[in-house]
């Protein structure tokens, strides 16, 4: 296995990785297609500007598992009392037939090690069933965050 960071050409790798994840979270398809319509808009800039980054792994020339990063603008804070800024976690996947080979694993350390490399003291993510056993096992705890939607 090789690891690479992100490239723009990833454009289609990404969105396809993400909405997997989010089918096999039992996501509803109709809200799916919409969402990745509208994810890949929203991507690409970001993948230009680097405002989103990462690393995929490949088994020669295919992409078999990836993993998004992003900085997030956040007022100091008790767990970051001397950073305005936070890692974010997204998009882990890996290939169903790449499962169990410690892949996500790989990708996890390699994004501590991003974060640590620009100076990001505290990082969160948000965790599927199929994660929360490895973040856990890598030092991962679940926060106070709430969630609702706002009716518009």
């Amino acid at each position: 296995m090789e690891m690479r960071a992100l490239e723009e050409t990833d454009l289609e790798l990404i969105c396809r990785h993400r909405e997997q994840m989010f089918r096999e979270a039992g996501r509803d398809e109709a809200v799916l297609q919409t969402m990745t319509a509208h994810f890949r808009k929203w991507l690409r800039p970001r993948l230009r500007n680097r405002t989103y980054f990462g690393f995929a792994m490949t088994d020669g020339r295919d992409p078999v598992a990836g993993i998004g990063l992003m900085l997030l603008d956040w007022p100091p804070h008790p767990s970051h009392p001397g950073s305005d800024q936070r890692g974010y976690v997204l998009n882990v996947y890996v290939e169903p037939a790449y499962r169990g080979r410690g892949l996500a694993h790989e990708l996890m350390q390699r994004a501590d090690a991003e974060f640590a490399r620009r100076g990001v003291q505290f990082a969160i993510l948000h965790a599927t069933d199929a994660g929360r056993d490895l973040y856990a096992g890598l030092g991962w705890g679940a926060t106070t965050e709430m969630a609702k939607p706002v009716a518009g």
